[in-house]
């Protein structure tokens, strides 16, 4: 029965080693797991970011595609690979600042949560890839957006707030 303690395994890890059980915000505790993830990002150049990141969508498409046949159910909430492993993304090329982290969980959360077009139709695809691909979307959006709030706003919360 190897195959069975594998799934066990990749479901465990698909399931934020535990996090995803949270009876309550299950994806956003699960996020969490992102944020090592983006800290040990941070030093690298921005090819590396993407490079890591593209291979993190590439892993979490399968392990989210096993843990569903597991779980017997398309995107159990007890899922939250996607989250965390899509999380890095909102931070590509953004400086390291705990408090600007913040920031970018939340918009992270803002536009997974709300899921708006494209985002949505994306759940729409089958296995993993439908489980993954709408927090890529949503990641990517959360990406755009605190560049403009790093650029635009940043400035005059930290010299105001922060300092």
């Amino acid at each position: 029965m190897r195959g069975a303690g594998v799934k066990k395994v990749v479901t465990f890890i698909a399931a934020g080693f535990g996090l995803g059980y949270s009876p309550v915000a299950s994806g956003t505790i699960g996020s969490l797991l992102g944020i090592p993830i983006i800290i040990l990002l941070s030093p690298l150049t921005v090819g590396w970011q993407v490079g890591i990141c593209v291979g993190l969508v590439l892993l979490a498409i399968p392990m989210c595609g096993i843990a569903e046949e597991y779980f017997d159910k398309g995107d159990d909430g007890r899922i939250v690979a996607d989250e965390y492993m899509t999380l890095p993304i909102c931070m590509i090329g953004l400086p390291w600042d705990p408090y600007f982290m913040v920031v970018a969980f939340l918009t992270c959360r803002f536009f997974d949560i709300l899921k708006p077009p494209p985002a949505r139709q994306c759940e729409q695809l089958n296995g993993g890839l439908g489980v993954v691909m709408d927090d890529v979307v949503a990641s990517l959006m959360s990406l755009g957006t605190n560049y403009l709030i790093f650029y635009f706003v940043w400035p005059f919360v930290t010299a105001n707030f922060l300092s």
